[in-house]
């Protein structure tokens, strides 16, 4: 997890492959590989009543304008060994097939780099200190080592992270634990871990095909960044360096892709990026120089660039306003930073791939409210429309830390909701996978700096459209959609904050509907009838403040 923080309705598909000569064309290259044409459910439905006033904003769809391809793989979610043992609960395994993520990041964040895939706790590795530096200002202590074979129920075994796979339809993303290669104490340190790594493939028998080299090795906060050189036996400098994570990823790049050969499975392997060429000042040189050093040294074995954001400035109490805007501006420097990158280091465009990505507010209880649904709607729309290969919000479950949770279900330290609640957010996810298609739309919309759009079809030619209102006044949509047939019916759900905790409800509205607890929403949203009306010409809507709307049209 970034700095120091610490911390399917399954919809039915028909299956396409995507051949591999549109790679050329397609910047998520080969997360497209396995792409599937999406089909959709229409929901059940009761009449809408259309607004009678007079339109405020309008927005132009253009159907025969096809603008790309959008990756299945944007939807994800990550898994962590401190959430319990998953597929041993039934309310947080239905909620989680629900949200259909597609693909589903392990074993971190930061318990990447300590975190022993093929072991327990009374057979751990023998050439770890007890004693793990790193580089922020923390008391020294002996290390919590995580490992992959394990039977506490607070904990997720590996075993059990492949069944969570199997039984939501969601494929895997693995960061292997890149710092043992620092920390090891072994002669050759960086061999064996990238020999555990390897070894880590061969067992996954090709289940597998996104790996990633370690969790943000460039920060003070990962074990690794420093390590006691007088317990090092290859000669490595105290601190960490992007020059030094290269050279050691064509280590691991080698091993791993030889493991997967010798299996007949090919893989690819993302490496750590710095996301964005703002000032990080609060590290110094290392983060600074990071890139520079990573694509001098290992430019040519990187398959694809992992970036995490958490968008809002660092644990500062972010208003509405500051929140939502980040979501399109912060999105937008990452695309193009990394395509800075390609043409200063003369590498091919490489996809991108965010597999950690939250809000940093704090003091509001922002990261449990439907202010951060609205933003994880506007992401995933920016996302789509910049084409990264794929995304994976952090996390399904961490810690309430006085409503500051990234976590997406109540762990059980929530008052006044049952365990594995869901919080907003899952109804913003939920919703846009739902009612947003794979082929992705050129949108236009009249001059409003609160309202977003974002437009993709679906295999049969249904159009999903989402609305963002980020403004404080209710505004009268006109949807216009050219190239589509004069009559169309529509589906339309609007979701809403409540009136509780000022700004930053705890709580979403569906079409009105809510939960009767403090938190959370509808307690089943597949069952939430949508509002709906056959029209000829435009389809005209309310969109209220601070609202999202997505919108199916036949």
């Amino acid at each position: 997890m970034l700095r120091k923080t610490f911390l399917y309705l399954l919809l039915p598909f028909s299956v396409l492959m995507i051949h591999s000569d549109v790679f050329g064309q397609n910047p998520q290259s080969f997360f497209l590989q396995d792409n599937q044409r999406k089909k959709v459910d229409k929901p059940a439905y009761i009449k809408h009543s259309i607004p009678l006033k007079p339109a405020s904003v309008n927005i132009k769809v253009n159907y025969t304008a096809e603008a790309g391809l959008v990756s299945n793989y944007l939807y994800g979610n990550n898994s962590n060994p401190y959430m319990s043992q998953i597929v041993d609960q039934p309310v947080l395994m239905d909620h989680i097939k629900t949200l259909s993520p597609n693909i589903i990041r392990f074993p971190g964040g930061n318990l990447s780099n300590v975190y022993f895939w093929n072991t327990s706790k009374e057979n751990g590795p023998k050439d770890v200190p007890e004693v793990i530096l790193y580089g922020d200002q923390r008391k020294q202590k002996p290390e919590r080592l995580w490992y992959g074979i394990t039977d506490n129920p607070s904990s997720l075994s590996l075993a059990n992270y492949y069944q969570l796979l199997k039984e939501t339809r969601s494929t895997g993303i693995i960061c292997v634990n890149y710092s043992y290669a620092r920390y090891g104490t072994g002669n050759q340190p960086v061999q064996n871990a990238a020999h555990l790594a390897a070894d880590w493939v061969r067992f996954d028998k090709g289940k597998t095909k996104f790996w990633e080299i370690g969790n943000e090795n460039y920060g003070t906060w990962q074990a690794g960044y420093k390590i006691d050189t007088s317990k090092n036996k290859d000669h490595q400098p105290e601190l960490i360096s992007g020059k030094l994570y290269g050279e050691h990823l064509k280590v691991f790049a080698d091993s791993m892709k030889a493991a997967a050969k010798e299996i007949n499975s090919e893989i690819f392997i993302g490496a750590v990026v710095i996301e964005t060429a703002k000032e990080k000042s609060w590290e110094g040189g290392i983060t600074k120089n990071w890139n520079d050093g990573l694509l001098k040294s290992a430019g040519s074995a990187i398959d694809y660039y992992v970036m995490h954001s958490y968008y809002t400035p660092y644990e500062q109490n972010s208003s509405p306003e500051i929140i939502l805007n980040t979501a399109k501006t912060e999105t937008h420097k990452m695309a193009a930073y990394m395509n800075e990158l390609s043409k200063i280091y003369q590498l091919p465009e490489r996809p991108l791939a965010l597999t950690e990505w939250n809000i940093f507010a704090t003091g509001s209880k922002q990261s449990c409210s439907f202010i951060n649904g609205m933003h994880a709607a506007i992401v995933l729309g920016e996302l789509a429309n910049l084409k990264f290969g794929m995304a994976s919000r952090w996390d399904l479950a961490n810690g309430y830390a006085h409503g500051n949770d990234h976590g997406m279900f109540n762990k059980g330290d929530e008052p006044g909701v049952p365990l594995w609640n869901p919080r907003p957010v899952f109804y913003y996810m939920y919703y846009f996978q739902r009612f947003f298609g794979d082929q992705l739309l050129t949108t236009q919309l009249s001059d409003n700096k609160d309202i977003l759009a974002y437009a993709a079809k679906f295999q049969n030619g249904e159009l999903g459209t989402v609305i963002i209102n980020k403004g404080n006044s209710t505004q009268i949509i006109d949807l216009d959609i050219t190239g589509f047939k004069a009559s169309k019916k529509y589906y339309l759900y609007s979701l809403t904050g409540g009136d509780d905790n000022g700004a930053f409800s705890q709580k979403v509205l569906v079409n009105g509907q809510t939960t009767k607890f403090a938190a959370g929403g509808p307690e089943d949203p597949k069952k939430i009838k949508a509002l709906s009306a056959t029209v000829t010409g435009k389809i005209k809507f309310e969109s209220q403040p601070f609202s999202v709307q997505y919108l199916l049209t036949e």
